[in-house]
């Protein structure tokens, strides 16, 4: 049983329907057992691997933990550098827990304590190192389920002979464990607390329904904890506890807590597999009756966390009231291998610090599977032996290759040998070859291969081909003696027919062609005839090219004695070329427009015959009135007429002509020219055939509605166009105006952005405090409003707001809508926070869509409209989501979409809002994660 045939155990898993049909289809393998049976403890249903894995032997453990049937066996396998595999059905883009346990039992004498490897796919997951024959040794992963299947493979021992007792699959919700960075890593597991445990019994299902395994802070163990401050105290309740939060921990675990009755919680923990960046949580619940008068309020005191020393803690406060949790979280902070952390209670409280349960995993970089095109060669090889199909597990190439490939050490790796030589392949050589770029050797001699050869002219690497010994037939292809790096061929004893590629013979390679009766030489003749042919083409194709270059040069001398005739003569249009800059700064200290030379000049009178004296209003902007027309040429355009003529007025024409004179992307409305005449202040711009975002949001009942791939596309398009503004320019260009109406959508619907009346020069405005803060209503950034102070981010809460609508459907101010909220950040963001995304969702989209995009893109339009600036992301960052979203949106078949009338709870999910210790995503461009402070 392989990666490329999980069907072996989906049809196993079919024969065994008693012992499947458990709660959340659970998976759990008890490896090395013998039957199938269910746990009397947890009630969960364990199946045999019998049939499962063909590989290893079952051993019997001596002195197994005890009360627990799974630990009676272990699958034990050779000591031979090969990798033993399970695959495991998933679903693509689903979250999983997946563990994998360990237990050896009693050494013998003439035994070595096992070391080996464990991998999840082609990652690596663990180094498994027993130095404990009673210990239950628990490795467990949590993961974005890249594919349909998933292989958890044992090899590369280094002492003993490695072995597995259990493997499990336990399917998360859409909310649990999110990051931004799961398509590059996975999750594993480095430690589980549960704080103030009533024994040593770790807490699994059914009190976890997930079942994760929390462990008891009473259970001793090397990388448990220590250092345990003096007064710190157990407590516990049998009252229940609201735990519906983004990771639901089970409501046992969080009855009971520890307290510093002293004023401080201290531990020291080791940590497995670190230094490294971890995703750690803390979870608090008040289960105490603190009277009116008490408070618990408390700090992380750590000296390696000093961006969150000042960072209160208030439980009741924070979960909106006792025996409620709250799930503070480092998203990404980096930890050594022992973590000290202590919590000191503030000097306004009346109670020390608490803590009912920590969660640390650190963030493993997804190892790079084999080339996809390489992998769709191999399987195709592989349906035509089932000799060598029944001996490839996991990754053709990683930890550890297949017998018959080798491969490079890219990333991903390619396949460079292909030795199956003898190997009782039959059928036609598989056509998917000729994609192997890095292949370098092929030997598919000795079998039973008929047909043709397939081209294989992309082969630039192949160095050696052997198929002798075969029954192929047909011409051999010219592209064999075009192969630049071919140094061997081998086709003896085929039936190959025809004249041998002259390439083949007149290089120095060593070539085996006897006993094809059909295959013969070119005659002296044919190549006479042949030189001829390729001489007189060569000498044609020379005199071709001669006229050719004549004719384009006396054409092109032409055009320009035709250019400047034009241009002498020309009245309407004129381009001002200017030798010096133009920019924004010196037109607005006292400059002007045609002095400046940028733009294209339109005189008033074109304009008034372009639009027939300015007859068909289309909008009106912040800028003034919008006009239809259509230029001498027949191209359409959008005529703004500027209705301010006050200095103020001015220089936000000149800001505007300046700005789009010098900005060029496929996301922002071009500027096709200007005029001043007349006291008249004009732009000219590209009509946009489809109107304006807000048109299609907001529009007429009966108007065609867009679904959610195209307002996916449209929010995608914006944000790129505000990211070149933010980024691409420089200085860079703050909006200052995003909102559904300034975003307008092309004939095809792809958005542009427009309206730069009110932008600025971000570099101008560093130290710019404004007397009245500029934009609409709804959009306008409430920390700019505050204090007028420009940035980026300003523009960030207005896209958040447009991200809002278009979830929702709704408008940004409403009292009809949003009651006493007002408007749609207020509404949408206390509902997003309670987990409710239905509530917010533009009812036409409801059963139309895939829920976790919608949940996506909820997400990153809650940070866009966060209070303060700095913890908003960055336009690149909110393009990334969309994108994300618009996966997800396209994604694998199976994928649910939400029922019209799914509850809210199955569809729920918490935001990635924290307010006590969230960080910023990483910088992944090294690939690897860097932490950074928000």
């Amino acid at each position: 049983m392989g990666l490329y045939f999980p069907h072996h155990l989906v049809f196993f898993l079919l024969l065994a329907p008693p012992v499947l049909c458990q709660v959340n289809d659970f998976i759990s393998i008890d490896c090395g057992g013998t039957r199938n049976f269910t746990d009397t403890s947890t009630g969960l249903a364990w199946i045999s691997d019998t049939g499962l894995m063909s590989h290893g032997t079952s051993v019997q453990v001596e002195n197994p933990k005890p009360n627990s049937t799974q630990y009676l066996n272990r699958r034990e396998f050779p000591i031979d550098g090969k990798k033993y595999c399970y695959t495991l059905s998933t679903q693509e883009r689903r979250r999983y827990l997946v563990r994998a346990t360990f237990q050896y039992g009693s050494l013998k004498d003439e035994d070595t304590y096992p070391k080996f490897k464990l991998y999840l796919d082609a990652t690596e997951w663990s180094t498994v190192t027993i130095f404990d024959a009673a210990r239950v040794y628990v490795n467990e992963m949590i993961i974005w389920a890249p594919s349909d299947s998933i292989d958890v493979c044992i090899c590369c021992a280094t002492t003993g002979s490695p072995f597995i007792s259990t493997l499990e699959l336990r399917p998360l919700t859409l909310s649990m464990y999110a990051t931004d960075f799961e398509d590059s890593f996975f999750l594993r597991v480095a430690a589980r607390v549960n704080f103030g445990a009533t024994s040593k019994d770790a807490i699994r299902y059914p009190d976890d329904p997930y079942d994760r395994i929390w462990d008891s802070d009473l259970e001793k163990r090397q990388n448990f904890l220590v250092g345990v401050a003096t007064g710190t105290k157990r407590i516990e309740t049998l009252r229940n506890i609201d735990v519906n939060t983004r990771e639901h921990p089970p409501v046992k675990v969080m009855q009971t807590a520890v307290v510093g009755t002293e004023g401080r919680l201290s531990y020291r923990l080791n940590l497995e597999g670190f230094p490294g960046n971890a995703r750690a949580y803390a979870y608090f619940a008040e289960i105490e009756d603190l009277g009116p008068n008490e408070t618990r309020k408390f700090k992380l005191d750590e000296p390696y966390f000093l961006d969150y020393s000042n960072a209160v803690v208030n439980i009741a406060e924070n979960a909106n009231g006792s025996y409620t949790l709250y799930e503070p979280s480092y998203m990404n902070v980096s930890l050594q291998f022992v973590l000290s952390f202590s919590f000191a209670k503030t000097r306004d409280s009346t109670r020390g610090p608490l803590l009912n349960a920590i969660e640390i995993s650190k963030y493993v970089q997804i190892g790079a599977k084999t080339d996809k095109q390489d992998l769709a060669a191999l399987i195709a090889l592989c349906l035509m032996s089932p000799e060598i199909a029944l001996t490839n597990e996991g990754d053709p190439c990683v930890p550890t290759p297949w017998d018959w490939v080798n491969c490079s050490t890219n990333a991903p790796p390619r396949i460079t040998i292909i030795n199956l030589s003898a190997k009782n392949v039959k059928g036609g050589i598989p056509s998917e070859l000729n994609n192997m770029e890095e292949l370098a050797e092929l030997w598919l001699d000795g079998n039973s291969l008929t047909g043709t050869l397939p081209d294989m002219a992309n082969l630039i690497n192949l160095k050696i081909l052997h198929l002798e010994n075969n029954k192929l037939t047909g011409p051999l292809p010219s592209y064999l003696g075009s192969l630049p790096s071919l140094q061997e061929l081998y086709i003896q004893n085929n039936s190959f027919i025809g004249e041998i590629p002259p390439g083949l013979l007149a290089r120095k390679i060593v070539f085996k062609y006897q006993d094809n009766p059909g295959l013969h030489k070119v005659s002296q003749s044919k190549k006479k005839h042949l030189n001829l042919v390729i001489g007189t083409a060569v000498g044609v194709s020379v005199l071709l090219i001669i006229l050719l270059v004549g004719g384009l040069l006396l054409i092109r001398t032409l055009r320009r004695k035709a250019s400047r005739t034009k241009s002498s003569d020309r009245k309407g249009y004129s381009l001002r070329a200017s030798t010096k800059a133009s920019t924004a700064y010196s037109i607005s200290r006292g400059g002007h427009l045609r002095d400046e030379g940028i733009a294209c000049y339109i005189t008033l009178s074109e304009l008034e015959e372009a639009t027939n004296n300015f007859s068909k209003k289309i909008g009106r902007g912040s800028f003034g009135s919008v006009y239809y027309g259509r230029m001498r040429d027949g191209k359409e355009v959008a005529v703004k007429i500027m209705a301010d003529s006050s200095s103020h007025g001015d220089q936000q024409f000149v800001t505007e002509v300046a700005l789009l004179s010098r900005i060029h992307h496929r996301n922002l409305v071009p500027l096709i020219g200007y005029c001043e005449e007349e006291h008249q202040c004009v732009l000219v711009y590209e009509y946009m055939h489809n109107g304006t975002l807000r048109d299609h949001i907001h529009g007429c009942a009966d108007q065609k509605r867009l679904d959610w791939l195209t307002r996916l596309r449209i929010a995608e398009d914006a944000a790129k166009g505000l990211e070149y503004l933010h980024t691409g320019c420089n200085p860079s260009i703050i909006h200052r105006d995003v909102k559904t109406s300034n975003i307008l959508l092309d004939i095809n619907m792809r958005a542009k952005v427009s309206d730069f009346g009110l932008s600025r020069q971000a570099e101008e405005d560093l130290t710019h405090i404004s007397s009245v803060a500029r934009g609409t209503v709804g959009y306008l950034d409430p920390e700019y409003y505050a204090c007028q102070q420009l940035t980026e981010k300003s523009d960030v809460y207005s896209f958040g707001v447009v991200l809002l609508e278009l979830i929702s459907g709704r408008k940004p101010v409403s009292q009809e809508d949003y009651g006493a909220e007002l408007n749609i950040v207020h509404w949408a963001r206390s509902l997003i926070r309670k987990g409710d995304v239905v509530s917010i969702m533009d009812p036409f989209l409801v059963g139309n869509v895939k829920i976790e995009s919608i949940w996506r893109v909820a997400e990153v339009a809650i940070q866009c409209v966060e209070q303060h600036g700095v913890c908003r992301p960055r336009m690149q960052e909110i393009i990334l989501a969309i994108q994300d979203a618009m996966k997800i949106e396209k994604g694998a078949e199976g994928s649910q979409k939400m029922s019209p009338s799914g509850s809210k709870a199955q569809s729920s999910r918490k935001t990635l809002l924290t307010s006590f210790l969230e960080i910023e995503p990483p910088d992944l461009s090294n690939g690897f994660l860097v932490p950074s402070a928000r």
